[in-house]
């Protein structure tokens, strides 16, 4: 059985994962691109995602993995690499960024945070779909149309 994060008892997590360039639209350009990369991988090592937003430059998720299974790195790299493979690259890799393996499309690391209640869910939840007005993009988070948030009866403000 593999270890499980201590305080998480039920494999709740938020992530926030960035492009390395943040002047680029990649996320939202190429939706569909993520989209199936995202697909591809809960086929092969399913998890459940209870919220999400993708920006321009960044996403935010909450995610449930299954029961004994703590392998958020796994999927996440998953997802960058089938992303990055298929998406267009507008500039190329520098060769010693490929010498050292690292991803040109994506910033080398993402934050991670566990959720222990309900509580932390519906904050986190509620940072998800409000984070489109944040940024400008829109007045109302369901004009968003990248979020879970349609799927979501009410939204909040966190």
């Amino acid at each position: 059985m593999r270890e499980r994060h201590a305080s998480v008892p039920d494999g709740t997590f938020f992530f926030t994962v960035h492009l390395a360039d943040p002047s680029l639209s990649l996320l939202t350009d190429h939706i569909d691109i993520l989209r199936n990369a995202v697909r591809q991988v809960r086929t092969a090592h399913p998890f459940e995602i209870l919220a999400m937003v993708v920006l321009p430059d960044h996403l935010h998720a909450l995610w449930r993995l299954p029961e004994d299974d703590n392998e958020h790195a796994l999927r996440w790299g998953m997802i960058q690499d089938e992303f990055s493979r298929r998406v267009p690259h507008l500039k190329p890799i520098r060769l010693s960024r490929r010498l050292q393996r690292e991803r040109s499309v994506w910033k080398d690391s993402y934050r991670l945070r566990p959720i222990r209640n309900d509580e932390e869910l519906r904050h986190h939840t509620a940072l998800i779909h409000t984070n489109p007005v944040r940024h400008g993009h829109v007045q109302r988070p369901e004009e968003w149309p990248y979020s879970t948030v349609h799927r979501t009866p009410t939204v909040s403000k966190p």
